[in-house]
């Protein structure tokens, strides 16, 4: 009897010769494809793969990381879902790879330049910003604060607060029958203090950096001016702070309404801070009486400090002053920043002396502050006989062309200065393009040598 195979889409691959593999020492086979076309041939999952996959879907109960091999580590952190709670992750997987996703997962703007280079130090950092900046004084859970401390303070150095909301206050009832001057008057309402930093900054042992802006973005038709508010509490807290934070070396408060009482209250905590370097108080309501406590720390009261901006506030010819004997004895100071105030010409000549003998500034920016032909003139003296600055700006003053001119006679006899900003002075046009000249000079001859410098074998 013969037997009839009747499906028409079986395949049968008779023995032969040479098998599949091409290697003829193996034993014969015989294949059969089978009809479904859904079947695989390929074979199960190997047990290693199985486990793998097994420690990612139960990564936020049982995180296991430690003792794999370096390869399954990295199969695992590129399939484990960013949006794992933080106390599971935050000290539990140091990989980049993962804190790079998480990063742009969760924020449009990622430039991690800003934060060392390191994705895990930028997304706490960021992290901490935003609950700091969300976080409302007698309303919202301390608790947060705390566990964000916990799971963030081994990885912050940089932080940037952007705003501070004030304390929320219930609006009491009122009565119809009120008048409407008694309803104007419960509508003033009295400035509060804002978020504590002194707990906070003594949790973040590796801090550098606090730029701070004491305010509220986008409050819109809410505003009011207890919003904007820096109170002398609020100075309190951050001045006791900062003055523990043996690591801080820039501190920046800028647009938060701060004057000569808070900022003496301020510069009090930082004499002989140990590692500050820089201080920003730009943007703010600080004058003559503010700036002589700003000239008492640049006074070799703060033993590394480098930059101090101060620009946009109200400082006139006696802070001025008092800045110059600052700078007559600072050994420190590189960089100070004095644009938008109104130190006139009795002030700028006063600082323009003090540069005579100072041997540590390298940038000086005095542009809009009323200055003259008179100032100029001792700048061209400067000129002569100051060999560490090396920029200068004085755009927005009135120089003339008579101030243009002396300049140009005391550049000729500098060979540091290789910037030197005159837009806006009507110092005219011949004498702008000779002290163009001189300062392309100076330049060439800087980077020249340090060609040489960089090429002289050791």
């Amino acid at each position: 009897m013969v037997v009839t195979d009747l499906r028409r889409n079986l395949i049968k691959v008779a023995p032969s010769d040479v098998n599949a593999t091409g290697n003829p020492n193996d034993k014969k086979i015989r294949r059969i494809i089978a009809e479904d076309s859904k079947w695989c041939l390929s074979t199960v999952s190997l047990l290693k793969e199985l486990a793998l996959a097994a420690i990612v879907k139960n990564f936020e109960k049982i995180p296991i990381l430690e003792g794999l091999p370096p390869k399954d580590k990295a199969i695992i952190l590129e399939k484990i879902n960013v949006s794992l709670p933080l106390k599971i992750t935050a000290h539990a997987i140091e990989s980049e790879s993962y804190w790079k996703r998480s990063c742009k997962a969760k924020y449009s703007a990622c430039d991690v330049t800003m934060h060392g280079g390191n994705w895990k130090r930028m997304y706490f950092e960021k992290y901490l910003q935003t609950v700091v900046e969300n976080f409302v004084p007698e309303k919202t859970d301390p608790y947060v604060i705390t566990e964000a401390l916990n799971m963030s303070s081994k990885y912050v150095k940089k932080l940037e607060i952007k705003q501070l909301l004030p304390p929320t206050t219930e609006p009491k009832k009122i009565e119809e029958n009120f008048s409407e001057s008694a309803m104007s008057l419960t509508s003033n309402v009295s400035a509060t203090d804002h978020f504590n930093f002194e707990f906070f900054l003594e949790n973040l042992p590796h801090l550098e950096e606090l730029r701070i802006k004491y305010g509220v973005r986008g409050c819109g038709m809410n505003f009011a001016w207890n919003l904007f508010e820096f109170t002398v509490g609020d100075c309190n807290q951050l001045a006791n702070s900062v003055s523990r934070c043996q690591h801080l070396r820039v501190l920046s408060l800028h647009q938060s309404k701060v004057d000569d009482e808070k900022v003496r209250i301020l510069i009090r905590r930082l004499l002989d801070h140990p590692a500050l370097t820089e201080l920003d108080l730009s943007n703010n309501c600080i004058s003559d009486r503010g700036s002589k406590a700003i000239g008492k720390l640049i006074n070799n009261r703060c033993p590394n400090l480098r930059k101090v901006c101060i620009r946009n506030n109200i400082i006139r010819v006696e802070g001025a002053k008092a800045l110059a004997y600052a700078l007559v004895r600072t050994e420190t100071l590189e960089e100070l920043d004095l644009r938008l105030n109104r130190v006139e010409d009795e002030g700028g000549q006063a600082i323009m002396r003090s540069l005579i003998k100072n041997k540590s500034l390298q940038v000086l920016r005095l542009s809009s502050n009323d200055l003259s032909e008179r100032t100029a003139a001792i700048f061209a003296q400067v000129l002569q006989e100051n060999k560490t600055l090396t920029t200068v700006d004085l755009s927005g003053n009135r120089l003339g062309p008579d101030g243009g001119k002396t300049i140009q006679e005391g550049i000729t006899a500098n060979d540091t200065i290789v910037h030197l900003d005159l837009r806006l002075t009507e110092a005219g046009q011949e004498s702008e393009y000779c002290i163009h000249q001189r300062i392309k000079e100076n330049t060439n001859k800087r980077s020249k040598a340090k060609n040489v410098a960089y090429h002289v074998p050791l």
